[in-house]
């Protein structure tokens, strides 16, 4: 196995120790973007470089820093005051590109910047680079990007999860402490688990998706990675709460997620039956049993429960899904922006630039959206899904209404994988049977280490009610306490 640098996370520190360093003048901003890019420069270099990072700028990132300085006087200094920051590259940002892993976004620069982008500015972060995916989010292993895939932190030859493998690599290695990353069906909490990194998919509607590049716009969610639950609530804070440019977005008040309680006593955790299947690895139920053990130990009664239509999860979602990619997708054509194949005719062009600039996987994903959504099969597909996503979230609700407060399950059904080892399509998507629940339900997941097998992180996730994020994190942050070194070993 090789070493790039995980467990060392950010060499700069917590969020709240980067902070507390800048506002005191212990450090500067330029001192903590100059770490960042020399870490970034350290897991480049060589054959087994991360390919995390898609697009810096050193001067960039130098002049945030200088307009930062002005602000960091006084007991009012933004809360992520020069906190380097990596964001998914389907988030646009102004000043640099958003190519969503594809060719047919190649060098495209966004004329806006999405919301939860410049509410990170305004909290005083400073945004280092874009980091790499699965192209429009389309995967479980970031290896389907136009620009070369992303390698595991801990083993080159191993996937760091998907699709926003580049940001989780990104924190795991250390070169930043928090980035943003996207969720349709797992694409936070998943590589997360892989990197042994704490992931946080909020409630729809809890975070602006102004400005995230549409996927599946049902399901879509802006989430975020930390080194540390601290880390992760603290980027959280800054980026929720409602948005006149989202629709979508809700105004339900955003609490203080710095608040959290200092025993988990009178709290239910359920363990849902359908989540620990014969099937799964002995050793990553024992992990769980351990981390549930830990929950008792602070106070919490664990309550076996069922979710029973869960196994309905990876059909619905692998409908729904591309039915509403194949929709959002259809406005990359060659006319407004992005790349252009001239051929004969108009349909010459549109056949030939989406031809070009769309990889097999988002072909895939469009043809079976377009299918599902189409004169005969709409109702037997798209309509019949439903009505089972419907179900989905009830089993959700029922529970939480019957008392139980946070559920606890594993993130993934194993470590992280060797690349190119699952060609089988439905194989890679069996990767996301533990998470597309909570997206297709619309509710707050988290995942977080919970220990190791052979040596690669396991992590384990923690689902709760609509915008109960101060329950979860607070339930994540003294399971992560009481885990301590255990979980990284």
């Amino acid at each position: 196995m090789t070493e790039t640098g995980f467990g060392s996370h950010s060499p700069e520190g917590t969020v709240a120790e980067i902070r507390a360093s800048v506002t005191a003048g212990r450090r500067s901003p330029r001192d903590i973007v100059d770490h960042s890019f020399a870490r970034a420069a350290q897991v480049r270099a060589g054959a087994d470089g991360l390919n995390a990072i898609l697009w810096s700028d050193i001067a960039v990132a130098h002049n945030e820093a200088a307009a930062l300085e002005p602000r960091l006087n006084g007991p009012d200094a933004p809360l992520l005051a020069g906190v380097p920051i990596v964001v998914k590259d389907n988030i646009a940002t102004v000043g640099s590109p958003t190519t969503c892993g594809s060719r047919i976004l190649a060098g495209y620069h966004s004329p806006f910047e999405a919301t939860a982008v410049s509410r990170l500015r305004d909290a005083g972060a400073i945004a280092v680079g874009k980091t790499n995916l699965d192209e429009f989010a389309m995967g479980s292993s970031t290896e389907f990007s136009a620009f070369g895939r992303t390698k595991h932190p801990l083993d080159p030859r191993l996937v760091p999860g998907g699709s926003s493998g580049g940001s989780a690599a990104a924190v795991a290695a250390g070169i930043t402490p928090a980035a943003l990353g996207s969720e349709t069906g797992g694409s936070v909490r998943q590589p997360a688990a892989f990197c042994g990194i704490v992931g946080v998919k909020p409630t729809y509607g809890r975070v602006s998706r102004y400005g995230l590049v549409a996927f599946a716009s049902s399901l879509d969610q802006i989430g975020v990675f930390g080194a540390h639950v601290d880390d992760a609530a603290a980027v959280l804070q800054a980026i929720a709460g409602r948005d006149g440019l989202d629709a979508t977005s809700s105004d339900a008040p955003v609490p203080d997620y710095g608040e959290y309680p200092p025993t988990l006593r009178g709290l239910v955790i359920g363990k849902p039956r359908e989540y620990f299947p014969h099937q799964l690895d002995p050793r990553i139920a024992d992990l769980c049993e351990r981390a549930l053990d830990r929950c008792r130990e602070l106070g919490a009664a664990v309550r076996e429960v069922s979710l029973p239509h869960t196994e309905l999860a990876i059909p619905v979602y692998y409908i729904v899904a591309p039915a509403e990619a194949s929709s959002n997708l259809a406005r990359f054509d060659g006319v407004r922006y992005g790349l252009r194949v001239t051929d004969h005719g108009l349909r010459g062009m549109y056949e030939a630039t989406r031809s070009s600039g769309f990889g097999p996987e988002v072909t895939r994903r469009i043809l079976l959206g377009t299918y599902v959504l189409s004169a005969g099969y709409y109702d037997a597909y798209y309509a019949k899904a439903m009505r089972a996503r419907t179900l989905i979230a009830t089993d959700f609700d029922e529970v939480f209404r019957s008392g139980v407060d946070v559920l606890f399950t594993p993130t993934t059904p194993t470590t992280a994988f060797a690349a190119g080892s699952r060609t089988d399509p439905y194989q890679m998507y069996l990767s996301d049977i533990f998470t597309v629940t909570a997206n297709l339900a619309g509710i707050p997941a988290l995942s977080l280490p919970i220990g190791r097998i052979d040596g690669l992180p396991v992590g384990g996730q923690l689902l709760a009610p609509h915008f109960a994020e101060q329950r979860l994190l607070g339930v994540a942050r003294l399971l992560e306490h009481s885990l301590g070194a255990e979980a990284h070993r």
